[in-house]
């Protein structure tokens, strides 16, 4: 072992592994930190109560005199909570979170000093928006830009700072954030299924897309982690041989979770509380020093500012445990990555999951309709959701036989699949009382009893059905939940409106009664919805020549994907819906071949200086060693001296051979790299960083993993996957 790897290693093990004191019951201390409605209670008037109900219930708008009043009691709650700063925390298009703070803090003209924060602070600040990426919406010189209050979700403290959850926009009125595109796809999706629900329940008034996110991560030593640069720089091992052991046992996933990393589990569970953020399950996923964390489903929006929360929060408290925590979706080779599933159903105010089988016919008709509507929405826009969760890392991990392939299709289990080709069969038209009773009792009515033994799970399905929701299982661990979540909320928005309009069609001109025209109109998307079905195994190449004949996509590498976004079925979906204008599709699609290039361009420029300063210089260093042996041999044994070292002299050979190799392979990188950038296109640009630099990576990386190999223990610079990947 190195000195480098030694030391940090001793450093390691050598810190105290504290243990966290549990800080009283978990819901007595939910939402300690949040200002929520048992502390609007406490600190608002009666009007402002009211008002920020209303636009938290139906997006009213908030008057200017009631903001002061709102702005003046989350000052009082946040002061006696040892607040000091406020900040509008918003969700830039970088995909992180971003926040200025501002002390609670002015001088009154005699010089005396007060505690200031007024209606105007907490619906809108001005922060400078020039180093933010815009996909061209305004210019680099051009700063201005605006956080906007979202009163959906409530104001926290974290670290003695308010934070207000934000919208950011620009000057000229477009959203320069994930956030806004976000909440018009849920305000869609609300009226849209809103309106449909009150076919089968006049009751409901509202409808709320609820999301369930599963977080995958991988914990690492700090002090190891900062030994490697392309951790550090890179968030993942650029070269690195696989440990003889990895997770070939199985014997990780579900396993007793080492101490420390339990006491950093149960100290993020804590601050999580406080937060607010209902985080449940934890476990050992299937990777060595993979865990995964999954909360109870929430309205959408907040299940998405909780998932950037928890992952700023993550990062803290690992920080005090001496762990480094891994979003990357492919940290390590050879091992699994990491995901992030998005569980999602639709839920009205009166208590209805739209996506569970009920106890009445009625009701399973209500499933149904959603069910299929959904299944309807995904097999019209299936290349946009497979855009949705493009990144340049998240293709390491997509397709790799250890989450869904780029091929978009569902999963529903046998069971449905022949409830589905039951429907499909009903006759077209009025029903007879024979077949409404036979649809009814015998098909319908059976649906529950189906699903209550329907335990099937098909792992390599992108979107599948679990039971009462659906689970996207190809977004990625360190992606930003709303891109994702604003393209299904405003497909399936989109298609509950079509289908609603043809239901109403089919009642006011050929008088069919309600049941008769929603049948008649599920049975015909069945049909032309057939080919996003698929109950096998998405792994298989027979698979994806069948997909190819089903004329499903398949774009495997993001630029690919990308390019959906501007067609005109897309900006057409994103403008009549009111969720993008064709400005800020361009936009986001400029900013997502930006970050691919840049993502890829980091990576071959570290992997230029691992290899001239890390990598050749090692392997040198040992090889000289090497010879002076073979020359020490020739000294004693003279003429006979090749019989004596025949492996010193092989081993010479195989370095100089990947020395050659790796420097040669760099070289050409560079060059190809210098290359792509010379392109103005950012399409193009994308495509030659995707087809002509990349590719080197992989070259580079074999036979820096070969020297890994050969050059002695002591001599090789870089923390090893066994040191990294296993918890003391």
């Amino acid at each position: 072992m190195s000195i480098l790897r030694f030391a940090a290693v001793k450093e390691s093990l050598s810190r105290s592994t504290f243990v966290v004191k549990e800080e009283g019951s978990r819901s007595k201390n939910f939402g300690s930190n949040v200002f929520n409605k048992e502390r609007m209670l406490q600190f608002l008037t009666k009007d402002a109560l009211v008002s920020v109900e209303a636009a938290v219930f139906s997006g009213a708008k908030i008057d200017r005199k009631i903001a002061d009043q709102v702005a003046e009691g989350i000052k009082a709650w946040a002061i006696s909570m040892g607040a000091t700063h406020y900040t509008h925390w918003f969700q830039p298009l970088t995909g992180a979170t971003a926040e200025k703070h501002d002390a609670f803090f002015d001088i009154l003209p005699d010089g005396r000093a007060l505690e200031k924060f007024g209606g105007g602070q907490l619906v809108q600040q001005e922060p400078d928006a020039s180093s933010f990426p815009s996909g061209g919406i305004r210019n680099t010189f051009e700063a201005r830009g605006y956080t906007a209050w979202d009163p959906t979700s409530p104001a926290f403290i974290y670290d003695k700072t308010l934070c207000i959850p934000t919208i950011f926009v620009a000057y000229t009125g477009e959203a320069l954030d994930n956030k806004a595109p976000l909440l018009r796809a849920l305000s869609a999706v609300d009226e849209a299924a809103t309106a449909v629900a009150k076919y089968f329940d006049k009751n409901v008034t509202k409808v709320n897309a609820t999301l369930g996110w599963e977080q995958e991560y991988f914990l690492v030593d700090k002090a190891l982690a900062y030994s490697r640069p392309d951790i550090v720089l890179t968030g993942r091992t650029l070269v690195g041989h696989s440990a003889a052991k990895g997770q070939q046992l199985d014997d990780h996933y579900f396993g007793v979770i080492p101490n420390r990393v339990l006491n950093f589990m149960k100290e993020l569970e804590i601050e999580c509380t406080k937060l607010g953020i209902p985080v449940k399950t934890r476990h050992n996923e299937v990777a060595p020093n993979q865990f995964e964390l999954a909360p109870v489903f929430e309205e959408a929006n907040l299940a998405v500012d909780h998932n950037l929360l928890l992952m700023d929060v993550m990062d803290k408290v690992a920080e005090k445990h001496n762990f480094k925590v891994l979003f990357h979706e492919k940290p390590f080779a050879q091992i699994n990555g990491s995901g992030k599933h998005n569980n999602w159903s639709l839920a009205t105010d009166t208590g209805t999951n739209l996506l569970s089988p009920g106890t009445t016919p009625m009701k399973n008709l209500q499933f149904l309709t959603f069910f299929i509507n959904t299944i309807k929405a995904v097999d019209n826009y299936e290349e946009l959701l497979r855009s949705s969760i493009a990144s340049a890392s998240n293709d390491h991990r997509l397709g790799a036989n250890e989450a869904p392939p780029a091929i978009f299709s569902i999963f529903i289990g046998k069971q449905l699949s022949s409830v589905l080709d039951e429907l499909e069969g009903v006759s077209k038209g009025k029903l007879s009382p024979e077949e409404k009773t036979e649809l009814k009792l015998n098909v319908v009515g059976k649906i529950p009893e189906i699903l209550l033994d329907n335990t099937d799970r098909n792992r390599t399905s992108p979107f599948a059905f679990t039971g009462n929701k659906f689970e996207m299982r190809g977004v990625g661990s360190k992606t930003n939940c709303a891109k994702p979540m604003t393209v299904l909320n405003t497909i399936v928005a989109k298609q509950l409106i079509a289908f609603k309009k043809e239901v109403d069609e089919l009642i006011e001109k050929k008088s069919l009664k309600k049941d008769e025209a929603v049948f008649n109109v599920l049975r015909e998307y069945i049909k032309t919805s057939k080919r996003i079905r698929f109950e096998g195994d998405g792994y298989s190449q027979d698979w994806e020549k069948e997909a190819k004949k089903r004329k499903l996509s398949n774009n495997k590498t993001t630029p690919e994907a990308l390019q959906v976004l501007t067609t005109k079925k897309s900006l057409d979906l994103f403008e009549s819906m009111g969720v993008m204008s064709g400005v800020e599709v361009k936009a986001r699609q400029e900013v997502e071949l930006e970050s691919y290039i840049m993502h890829l361009q980091i990576e071959g420029r570290v992997l230029n200086e691992m290899v001239y300063g890390h990598i050749i210089p090692s392997a040198l260093a040992y090889q000289s060693k090497l010879v002076k042996v073979v020359t020490g041999l020739k000294e004693i044994y003279e003429t006979s001296y090749k019989e004596f070292s025949k492996a010193q002299l092989t081993i010479i050979e195989q370095i100089s051979e990947h020395i050659n190799s790796i420097k040669s392979i760099t070289d050409a990188m560079t060059l190809a790299r210098k290359d792509a950038n010379t392109l103005e296109e950012l399409n193009e640009k994308a495509i030659a960083y995707c087809n002509k630099v990349k590719p080197y990576f992989n070259e580079i990386r074999y036979n820096s993993d070969k020297l890994e190999q050969l050059v002695d223990n002591e001599l090789w610079p870089l923390t090893k996957y066994r040191e990294l990947l296993f918890i003391k």
